[in-house]
């Protein structure tokens, strides 16, 4: 504890969660993931806040252990922690095992918030505005992506670090109550209907299978198609895709490199037009 009280200013602040946007998954290991990244971004508040070596070690020792949530909304239990680590150093009765239980118990369930909002959401709405821009071979729509992406990650993240800052645990109620939690499944169902309408719209697949009955009449399997269910096969590859890498594991690199083993196959066995 310092002997006189010690306070952390804006720029410090801004440090500490630069340090974590920047470098959260610098360091990843099976045994601690995203720790170092989650210590690395305490650093500027702990040699602020102590200045006896050993508390300072403590303090490190105490953020280094195992962490692992989503970054950016992630973001509000790093500023509680810096909150806390402020009000240990003045002499307020929090000990560090209260701050660990708080990160420990907060990772998990802010994790599966960011998880469903960020890459469940946000980004699947993101992608297909800049497909739909960069149809035509324009490069704005790549743009939009990075800008559009970039400015609400770092907006947000920064806004959700002061946010935690400032109202310590209280500022998680925001994340779990109810409404928060109607508005993150209309958030999800809208995400759904936009990957749906992604999939109609950029996944092309045709066959160029026919068939001659005995009677002589030409049957082509896609004009079938179309006429009882338009789009069933880009329906069926998006679901036999989402099945393999939800259900069996199947990575997004391996299951790009299946689509187009299949693709090379077809096209050369005259199934696909």
């Amino acid at each position: 504890m310092n002997s006189t009280p010690v306070s952390l200013n804006k720029k410090d602040l801004r440090r500490c969660w630069r340090a974590w946007m920047m470098y959260n998954l610098s360091s990843m290991s099976f045994e601690r993931l995203a720790s170092f990244g989650f210590c690395l971004g305490m650093m500027p508040a702990i040699k602020k806040l102590y200045s006896d070596p050993k508390q300072r070690a403590e303090a490190m020792r105490r953020h280094a252990s195992f962490y692992n949530t989503e970054p950016q909304i992630g973001a509000i239990v790093n500023g509680m922690a810096v909150g806390l680590e402020e009000k240990k150093a003045n002499g307020e009765p929090v000990d560090g095992e209260a701050i660990n239980t708080l990160k420990v118990g907060l990772m998990g369930p802010i994790a599966g918030i960011g998880d469903s909002m960020i890459p469940g959401m946000l980004i699947p709405i993101l992608l297909s505005i800049g497909m739909a821009l960069a149809a035509g071979g324009s490069i704005i729509g790549p743009l939009f992506y990075i800008i559009s992406f970039n400015a609400i990650m770092i907006s947000g993240s920064y806004w959700l670090f002061m946010k935690g800052y400032r109202m310590g645990s209280g500022s998680v109620e925001m994340l779990v109550n109810s409404k928060s939690a109607k508005l993150r499944e209309a958030l999800s169902l809208l995400g759904v209907f936009v990957m749906g309408g992604v999939a109609a719209s950029y996944v092309k697949l045709e066959t160029k299978l026919e068939f001659i009955t005995k009677d002589g009449v030409n049957i082509h399997v896609q004009q079938m198609l179309d006429g009882i269910f338009p789009q069933l096969m880009p329906l069926l590859v998006v679901a036999g895709v989402w099945y393999f890498m939800a259900k069996r594991g199947l990575s997004p690199v391996k299951a790009m490199i299946s689509m187009l083993i299949l693709a090379a196959l077809g096209v050369a066995f005259g199934v696909f037009g």
